[in-house]
């Protein structure tokens, strides 16, 4: 029997960590999913399989108050904001600062991010366009995907001359072929908490129990820090 983890795209380096430990030392297969978080949401209210869910604080706490996750196990990762990438090799731009930013992403040619529509980064990233006052402008440059994994690794493939992506940071740190530009300028910034809990039907809560520790126990805080989420 494999331990079922619906994971949010932005755990995926760190899920896969523990997995390859976990799978080395014998304790038997890990079946994961990544995608955006409405998404793994979606799947789990529809009866998808899950012991270990990570999704984002406010969604682990719904599903716990829904009866989804067993109260009481939540633990939290720690925080990820987002970020701006482009393909391996490309010129760096200057984003420090929210005016440069805005005529960073003026000049873009296409900007590659998760869906809007069901990640959380792809949400920000519509919002922080809107209060740049350059959502209407950016419109036809946009090219979602349905997560930010994807949209890392298309804009990798393709290599549009001129293009950006964007997405959370532990996301574009996992990817091969992009490379991290900066974070969003510090005023612009929306940290999103991640958390995990254990699914209330788990076939292995106990199994469950002890991949958690894994993922966020006190010992785990080293490897958060190295994918991108900033450890509280």
């Amino acid at each position: 029997m494999s331990l079922k983890v619906v994971s949010a795209g932005a755990a995926q380096s760190v899920v896969h960590r523990v997995r390859e430990a976990w799978e080395r030392e014998g304790r038997g297969a890990v079946e994961a999913t990544y995608g955006a978080v409405g998404a793994q949401r979606d799947r789990l209210l529809g009866g998808a399989p899950a012991d270990v869910v990570i999704l984002t604080a406010a969604l682990i706490d719904q599903l716990i108050a829904s009866g989804h996750l067993v109260a009481g196990t939540r633990a939290d990762l720690g925080e990820v904001v987002g970020a701006l990438a482009v393909p391996a090799g490309e010129k760096h731009p200057e984003v420090a600062t929210s005016e440069a930013l805005t005529q960073v992403l003026l000049n873009a040619a296409a900007v590659y991010l998760p869906d809007p529509a069901t990640a959380t980064a792809g949400a920000q990233f519509l919002r922080m366009c809107a209060g740049l006052g350059i959502d209407i402008a950016m419109a036809s440059r946009l090219r979602p995907f349905p997560n930010g994994f994807a949209a890392m690794t298309r804009m990798a493939e393709e290599r549009v001359p001129g293009a950006l992506g964007y997405t959370q940071l532990t996301e574009i740190l996992w990817v091969e072929g992009v490379k991290l530009v900066a974070p969003l300028p510090r005023p612009l910034q929306v940290p999103t908490l991640y958390s995990c809990g254990i699914a209330a039907g788990a076939a292995d809560p106990v199994g469950a129990r002890a991949f958690v520790a894994r993922l966020a126990g006190e010992h785990a805080a080293p490897m958060l820090r190295q994918a991108g989420f900033g450890v509280r």
